[in-house]
């Protein structure tokens, strides 16, 4: 991701807490800008190496409350399978989320299902259960991989 993008993406974060009384501290951006820079998820403890960078004394306590934050935020999704990051960059509503994980080259894509999705709640609705929130992984090789 560029630059100009990169800080489109950090105005516009501002902009969302600044609305939702949320304050995005300056570890929190350092973790965002971060995370805009990654092609694809990284884990908590690279994340930090990064972060020491420009916060030389940050630990893990630090990166794993800007981590919470982005997340509560939705800036950020969690890939549980890889136990990582990735950054959300249509943050601005809730959605769920579908990823694309490139098994060969570590990239991750986000997609948007509606249809999943709605299958999803419609079947869980049957059983009796509302779904709060879902997160989707699959695995496989991306087009520059296969």
């Amino acid at each position: 991701m560029n630059t100009q993008e990169t800080q489109r993406l950090i105005n516009k974060a501002e902009k969302l807490c600044e609305q939702r009384g949320a304050r995005l501290t300056p570890a929190r951006r350092e973790v965002f800008e971060i995370l805009a820079g990654q092609a694809g998820a990284i884990g908590a403890y690279d994340l930090l190496d990064k972060l020491k960078a420009a916060v030389p004394n940050a630990k893990p306590p630090t990166i794993y409350r800007a981590l919470d934050f982005l997340q509560e935020q939705g800036f950020v999704h969690k890939i549980t399978s890889s136990n990582s990051y990735v950054l959300c960059t249509h943050f601005d509503h809730q959605h769920p989320v579908q990823m694309l994980i490139c098994e060969q080259c570590g990239s991750v894509q986000e997609i948007q299902s509606d249809g999943v999705y709605d299958a999803l709640r419609k079947q869980a609705e049957g059983q009796g259960f509302k779904v709060a929130s879902q997160s989707i992984e699959a695995h496989g090789l991306c087009k520059d991989c296969m």
